[in-house]
């Protein structure tokens, strides 16, 4: 779904002719950080699945069940810096070990949330599990740089988002079967006091069951990862200071872009997170709530498609005409979905994931274009700019509780599509020295 950008310049191996990461080509390490990138993309993508099943029952509107992509989100701000200083403290590797055991703690907490049927829980339980996320992804992508020659690292980070991609395409699916296809026939809106509780508690396991799933898959790649924890001490991380980034947003370049990525991340979060309701309303197509869950690998798996031909189509064309290309098809697509009906509307929505597969990389590479030296502190920046993706939702989530209507709470998003399109108009042309 979303990277955290590289923030290790390229180091000078002495025995080779060409800048590499300075570490062993072992493929065992290689495989264990594209299970990184599967596993943090993957779990990413569940939000859209528990959101549904938490607002049935816990009987929320929308802005209260966009809660869950606030709190998960909110991470990046609250641990993007924290992070990135923890892993210049102790390590790559051993970085990627914390990340994942916080995921694990995040998902055990799924347990006392469930016991005890709050809301609240689930929240904080969702935050912990994101801040996970956020010390993974910082990890992920400079260990992708390091570990081979300076001329491939375009080729090996693309080929690392398809793992990505992979798992927000995989993981929705899954869960959808685990967490939504055990809907009881009840409705917790029906109930009251005591048989509430209970409702709730029983409801609420099969999500603390595929989250201990979670849990255990977590700590073994944990073991895994483990087993490398010496690789690339060699590799120096750069110092510098938590908040010399901020500076850069006086350029306007990057402080467009970085907006941009805000804006991007909470569009795409916003809309994944409302496929189930929107495919469920009988003026679109009227699903279920498994077989809408099922349609979110839809979403994802457009993205993931999109990557891999972005990959080639950016190396012909000016990536801000592209990226401009691609926003305005975003916007049509909203536009055609809210003012048509049946299977038009559902489908519509769903091809937005093909429009999003490039924006992430394109926003990031304009934006950080010949930033030069500092270009370690502007992905840094960036990773706080997905914080979009806690705030972005709830404002749908509130435009569709006010406004009654889902499809006009989409236009929130195809508002962040177009500011995102005039941004590649402004960034077609390189960028100044």
């Amino acid at each position: 779904m979303v990277l955290a950008p590289d923030f290790a310049a390229n180091v000078r191996d002495p025995n080779d002719s060409e800048p590499t990461g300075g570490a062993e080509f072992r493929p065992e390490l290689q495989y264990a950080v594209l299970a990184l990138f599967f596993i943090f993309g993957g779990i990413t993508s569940l939000n859209d699945v528990i959101i549904p099943k938490l607002k049935e029952l816990f009987t929320l509107n929308f802005t209260q069940a966009m809660l869950v992509q606030f709190c998960f989100f909110t991470a990046y701000l609250v641990i993007g810096i924290p992070g990135a200083q923890l892993v210049k403290k102790i390590g790559y590797m051993r970085g990627a070990v914390a990340g994942l055991l916080i995921m694990t703690v995040g998902c055990l907490l799924f347990i006392p949330a469930s016991q005890y049927a709050t809301y609240s829980l689930f929240l904080l339980a969702l935050f912990v599990l994101a801040s996970g996320v956020v010390i993974v992804q910082v990890v992920a992508n400079p260990l992708i740089s390091l570990l081979g020659p300076a001329r491939t690292v375009h080729s090996r980070l693309t080929f690392a988002q398809g793992f990505n991609s992979l798992g927000t395409t995989i993981f929705p699916g899954v869960g959808a079967t685990l967490i939504l296809g055990s809907l009881a026939a009840v409705s917790a809106a029906s109930l009251t006091g005591s048989a509430l509780d209970a409702y709730r508690t029983a409801e609420t396991q099969v999500i603390v069951n595929a989250y201990l799933a979670l849990a255990a898959a977590l700590a073994a790649v944990a073991a895994v990862v483990w087993l490398f924890r010496n690789a690339l001490q060699a590799a120096p991380i750069e110092q510098s200071s938590p908040i010399a980034g901020f500076a850069l947003l006086r350029r306007p370049r990057f402080g467009y872009g970085a907006l941009c990525i805000f804006l991007y991340v909470g569009a795409e979060v916003s809309i994944g997170s409302l496929i189930v309701s929107y495919l469920r309303q009988p003026s679109v197509m009227g699903l279920s709530e498994l077989s809408a869950g099922n349609m979110i690998s839809f979403y994802w798996g457009g993205a993931m498609i999109g990557r891999f031909v972005g990959s080639f189509v950016l190396r012909l064309m000016s990536p801000g005409k592209i990226l401009a290309a691609v926003a305005v098809g975003a916007v049509a697509l909203i536009l055609i979905s809210a003012n048509s009906a049946g299977a038009l509307a559902g489908y519509s929505l769903l091809a937005i994931g093909l429009m999003n597969s490039i924006m992430f990389p394109t926003i990031f590479g304009l934006a950080c274009e010949k930033l030069g030296p500092r270009a370690a502190d502007g992905s840094g920046m960036i990773n706080i700019a997905i914080f979009g993706g806690a705030v972005v939702p709830v404002l749908t989530g509130f435009l569709a509780d006010q406004s009654g209507s889902l499809a006009l709470a989409l236009m929130i998003p195809a508002l962040c599509y177009a500011a995102i399109a005039a941004f590649g108009i402004y960034a077609r042309r390189p960028a100044a020295a």
